[in-house]
C-alpha cells in the first residue's frame, strides 16, 4: 500500500512535535520552554522554521572567542582595582547583595564619580550635543536607534564639526535598530573621516549569522575619556513614538565609571572590528579623580556577557530593601523569580510601586504586562499606569541609597537576549534626585485598583492570559 504525501507530512510533523519535545526545554525555563512547545505543536513546521532562527542566542564561535578576550582584558585591568570605603558606606542589610553585584559584574564598585540626571528629552539632547561640541580629543558614540530625522541631522552635524576641528569621531549603531540612521548619515560621516559601525549585522548565508533579534541595546557616549552618558536615550526625535513625547533618562557622568563605561563600548567596537583603537589608552585603572562621594559599577548584560546579570543583581537588591522599591519600565515582561522578589518585599512591608505606561506602543505586550497584575496587585505592589506622554525611561531605586539607570527594559529580551548596560549607583544624594522624578511620575499615574482589577470584562481576562503564553518570544 502506497504511502500519501499527505500521511508522510503529518508523519514529519509527528516527528518534529516529539523531537522538540525532547530538545526545546534542554537548560531552559519552564515558561519558555512552554511557550515555544505551544506553537511547535499546533504549527509544527512554522515553530521550527522560527525556532531555528529564534529559539537559542546563538554567537558565532569567533565571536565568543573576542568576547571572552575582552572579558580577560577588563579583568586584567580591574581584578586588583581598589574600592576604598565603600563597604563601610552601604547599609549592613545592603552587603549580600552587593557582593553579589560584585561576583555577576566584570567591573569593580568604583568611587570619585559625579552623576547629573537629565530626565527631559529635549535638553538631553542638547546635554549630548554640548558635549561633543566641546570634545578636543574624541568622540565615541554607541546607540541603538539612530534616526534619520532632525535630531539625527543634528547629532550628525555636530559629529561633523567634531572631524573639522580634528577630533577623531567614531560611531556604533545597531544594524536593525539604526538602519534608517546608517542609510542616511553614515556616508558623510565616513567622508569626512569618521568611522562608523554596524553592529550585530545579520547575514543569513555567511560567517557571521546570527539570529535578527539579537540586538545591541546599549546607548553610551564618552568625550575625551573623561565623560560619559547614558541610560535610554536615543537619537531619534522626542515626538516619533506616535505623535507621543518619549520621556527618557539620560545621565552624564564624570568620574572613574566613565572608564568602565568606555571598557564596554571599546569591547563592543573589538567584536565588530578585532583591534583596538588610540584611544584604548585612557582605559584604565587609576580611579583617583577626585573626591566625589558617589560609588558606582557597571554592570554590561547580554549573551556574551553573563545572561541575566541585571536581573539577578535588581532580584539581590529587592531583598534587600527595607523600606521603598519604584521600578519604571515602558515594557514589563518578568520572569517568576522576579515576580516572586516584588511580591515577597511588599509582603514584607516594603512599599513597591512598578510604574509603566497606562496605553504602550505595544498592544500585545501590555496584554502580556497586564497578565502579571493579579499576582503583583494581591501581594499589594502599587501598579500605576503613566498617561500622557510615552514613558520610556528604565530605572530602579532601593531604599535611600541605590539608584540603578540604563537601557534595559524589565522583561525576558533585555535580561536574556539584548546587549545592555545599567549602571548601579551607590550614593544617597542622586538617590534622593532620583525619588524626586519618581514621585513625579507617580502623581502623573493612574493607579490600578486591585478591586476594579479583578472585576475585568472576561474578554480581556482572556487575551492578556493568551498574550502571556507568548511572552518567551517578546
Amino acid at each position: 500500500m502506497a504511502i500519501t504525501w499527505g500521511e508522510l507530512y503529518g508523519a514529519s510533523e509527528w516527528a518534529i512535535r516529539l523531537a522538540m519535545l525532547f530538545y526545546v526545554p534542554y537548560r531552559r525555563d519552564a515558561a519558555a520552554a512552554r511557550g515555544w512547545l505551544l506553537l511547535i505543536f499546533f504549527l509544527p513546521w512554522l515553530g521550527l522554521l522560527l525556532y531555528a532562527m529564534f529559539g537559542r542566542a546563538y554567537l558565532p564561535q569567533w565571536r565568543l572567542s573576542r568576547q571572552s578576550r575582552v572579558r580577560e582584558a577588563i579583568d586584567g585591568v580591574y581584578r586588583h582595582a581598589p574600592v576604598s570605603g565603600f563597604r563601610q558606606a552601604a547599609p549592613a542589610q545592603l552587603w549580600p547583595a552587593l557582593d553579589l553585584t560584585r561576583a555577576l559584574s566584570d567591573f569593580p564598585v568604583v568611587g570619585g564619580n559625579r552623576f547629573e540626571l537629565i530626565h527631559d528629552s529635549p535638553r538631553a539632547l542638547d546635554c549630548l550635543i554640548a558635549g561633543i561640541d566641546g570634545a578636543n580629543q574624541y568622540v565615541h558614540l554607541m546607540v541603538y536607534i539612530y534616526a534619520d530625522d532632525a535630531v539625527g541631522r543634528r547629532v550628525s552635524e555636530a559629529l561633523l564639526r567634531a572631524r573639522q576641528r580634528g577630533v577623531a569621531v567614531r560611531v556604533l549603531m545597531d544594524a536593525i535598530g539604526a538602519r534608517k540612521g546608517l542609510k542616511a548619515f553614515a556616508p558623510a560621516l565616513r567622508a569626512a573621516g569618521a568611522e562608523v559601525i554596524a553592529l550585530l549585522p545579520f547575514r543569513l548565508f555567511k560567517r557571521e549569522r546570527m539570529r535578527p533579534d539579537l540586538r545591541n541595546h546599549r546607548k553610551i557616549t564618552v568625550i575625551d575619556g573623561t565623560v560619559a552618558f547614558f541610560g535610554s536615550q536615543n537619537v531619534v526625535s522626542p515626538t516619533a513614538n506616535k505623535g507621543r513625547i518619549n520621556e527618557e533618562m539620560l545621565v552624564r557622568a564624570e568620574g572613574a565609571v566613565v572608564r568602565q563605561l568606555h571598557a564596554v563600548l571599546l569591547g563592543d567596537r573589538y567584536l565588530e572590528t578585532g583591534n583596538l583603537p588610540p584611544e584604548m589608552e585612557t582605559v584604565d585603572a587609576a580611579f583617583a579623580v577626585d573626591h566625589q562621594p558617589a560609588y558606582a559599577q557597571v554592570l554590561p548584560s547580554g549573551p556574551g556577557f553573563r545572561t541575566d546579570t541585571t536581573e539577578n543583581v535588581m532580584v539581590g537588591l529587592m531583598y534587600a530593601a527595607l523600606s521603598r522599591i519604584v521600578l519604571t519600565t515602558p515594557y514589563f515582561i518578568p520572569s517568576p523569580q522576579f515576580v516572586s522578589a516584588m511580591c515577597n518585599a511588599a509582603r514584607r512591608g516594603v512599599a513597591v510601586h512598578l510604574v509603566v505606561d497606562q496605553a504602550s506602543n505595544r498592544p500585545f505586550v501590555q496584554l502580556a504586562q497586564e497578565s502579571y497584575y493579579d499576582t503583583l496587585l494581591e501581594a499589594g505592589v502599587n501598579v500605576h499606569g503613566y498617561h500622557g506622554n510615552f514613558l520610556h525611561a528604565k530605572l530602579m531605586s532601593v531604599d535611600e541609597n541605590v539608584a540603578l539607570v540604563g537601557s534595559s527594559n524589565l522583561d525576558r529580551r533585555s535580561f536574556e537576549l539584548n546587549e545592555e548596560v545599567t549602571v548601579l549607583i551607590y550614593d544617597p544624594v542622586v538617590a534622593a534626585e532620583l525619588w524626586v522624578i519618581e514621585q513625579g511620575y507617580l502623581a502623573q499615574s493612574h493607579v490600578v485598583d486591585p478591586a476594579a482589577w479583578v472585576r475585568r470584562p472576561a474578554a480581556k481576562r482572556l487575551l492578556q492570559n493568551v498574550a502571556r503564553l507568548f511572552d518567551a518570544l517578546m
